[in-house]
């Protein structure tokens, strides 16, 4: 029998001016979610999220379960967002543990995730993460277009490849865990691993013992990195776990239902190794490829059978092979050689079609189109710029206006107001003020605001 026991910690940090993290820490299911769409919709879609989650899961406390209970907070975002125009283009990142019960009877935590917020697992001293996540900067690092020290600091770290609520269908990431006692698993929103690096992460969690400490230390160690974003962190501790196994517990990835191709599962992030007091330890390394639970198809056509919300494929049975009629005087006669195909067709004298030449033309045909509409779309969403959306101050990616079909889009909606920035501010905001990246444009709103602050602390004692 699994034992857990939780500690729960969350803050707005030293930017915002409300926090859209949401969480839950219950007897058997722990989550945290990161809420995005503006001032309102953020806190509505992660609310959302959490209270959808335990209503679900509470129904069907299995990893089959835990998915549903995901697509089922997916369903309820994008429903809300259809409902309500305030709402519209919100959405929310997801990442869940539930306590339940595998296939071969043992207790089993099922972990799912959608979106940056990160589990981690510490066993043996060994601290990894294990969720990865579904950012443009992260998928361009899986592709191998980028490095991991890139990614930290590229402009497009924060733009979502994946999240709950902006579309009516949603991709879910699942593991199973098996923990051993002494286990101990963080669930974060990216307010803390944006400010603290995961060797810190990992000395809290090794040195810190009552969860509850432990994830109000790494709260309080955010806010002293900076904390430019909310910050919510979820330590669960295995009091209770399997016993007599010295190898840190096993992380199996399960391969839900699909809706094509099951294709082979992204490796892990890195590993922490535990501290040692003789000397550094062995550099970090990416652990081995977690074990699939999907059948990979060898022959034939495949054939999909669903087991617990599990699809494994398996191939269809060849069929026997047909025999070949003996010819007169039980001998086989082999049959008669094969016409090469180029030989038949000038016996015949059908032209030649397609030549490599021919599909070489084509190929650059298209190319040359393809690469003017590349280099447009670069130049049209390489540029930031603020302006005011409904008496919001808001963050666009693209040309003021559009270029060439290209239509700018909504990046960020702060929750600075037109009232609360100095009037002769206004008319720039107007005309819209362009930026060269994301994040200067963000600290250009976050100066608005400053100065605008400052004058009404100073305007009292001016007029003394």
């Amino acid at each position: 029998m699994t034992v857990l026991r939780a500690g729960l910690a969350t803050d707005i940090g030293r930017a915002r001016h409300t926090n859209e993290d949401r969480a839950a820490a219950g007897d058997t299911l722990f989550a945290v979610a990161d809420g995005m769409g503006g001032a309102r919709g953020g806190e509505v879609a992660a609310r959302l999220a959490i209270e959808t989650l335990q209503a679900a899961y509470a129904r069907n406390p299995t990893i089959a379960g835990l998915r549903e209970a995901f697509v089922a907070a997916n369903a309820a975002i994008w429903e809300q967002s259809l409902r309500v125009d305030g709402l519209r283009g919100m959405g929310t990142t997801l990442t869940a543990a539930g306590l339940t019960v595998g296939a071969d009877g043992r207790d089993v935590i099922g972990l799912a995730n959608v979106g940056d917020s990160r589990a981690y697992l510490m066993s043996g001293g060994t601290v990894r993460q294990i969720t990865a996540d579904h950012s443009l900067a992260e998928e361009r690092v899986r592709h191998g277009e980028m490095t991991e020290a890139e990614a930290e600091v590229h402009p497009h770290r924060h733009i979502l490849t994946r999240a709950l609520g902006v579309a009516p269908e949603v991709d879910v990431d699942l593991w199973e865990l098996h923990v051993h006692t002494g286990d101990r698993l963080l669930l974060c929103s990216d307010g803390l691993t944006n400010e603290v690096g995961v060797d810190q992460i990992a000395q809290v969690l090794r040195s810190v013992r009552d969860p509850r400490k432990a994830a109000r230390a790494l709260v309080d160690r955010a806010n002293a990195h900076g904390g430019s974003d909310n910050v919510t962190v979820v330590v669960v501790d295995v009091l209770v776990g399997e016993e007599g196994s010295s190898e840190p517990s096993s992380v199996a990835r399960v391969a839900a239902a699909p809706a094509g191709p099951v294709g082979p599962a992204p490796a892990p992030p890195a590993l922490v190794p535990p501290a040692s007091g003789g000397g550094p330890g062995p550099s970090p390394e990416r652990p081995p490829e977690v074990t699939s639970m999907t059948a990979a198809v060898t022959a034939g056509a495949p054939e999909a059978v669903r087991a617990g919300g599990v699809a494994v494929i398996a191939p269809a049975p060849a069929a026997p092979p047909r025999p070949v009629p003996p010819r007169p005087g039980g001998r086989e006669l082999a049959p008669p050689p094969r016409e090469p195909r180029r030989e038949r067709r000038r016996r015949l004298g059908v032209p030649r079609r397609v030549t490599l030449r021919v599909v070489l033309f084509f190929l650059v045909l298209l190319a040359v189109p393809a690469g003017a509409v590349a280099v447009v779309r670069w130049y049209a969403m390489d540029n930031w710029y603020v302006a005011i959306d409904r008496g919001n101050l808001a963050v666009y990616q693209g040309r003021p206006g559009g270029f060439l079909g290209f239509e700018p889009r909504l990046v960020d909606l702060s929750t600075v107001t037109t009232s609360e920035v100095l009037p002769f501010r206004l008319a720039a905001l107007r005309r819209t003020v362009s930026e060269p990246t994301l994040i200067a444009a963000e600290h250009y709103i976050a100066n608005l605001h400053q100065e605008y602050v400052a004058q009404r602390v100073s305007a009292p004692m001016t007029g003394l």
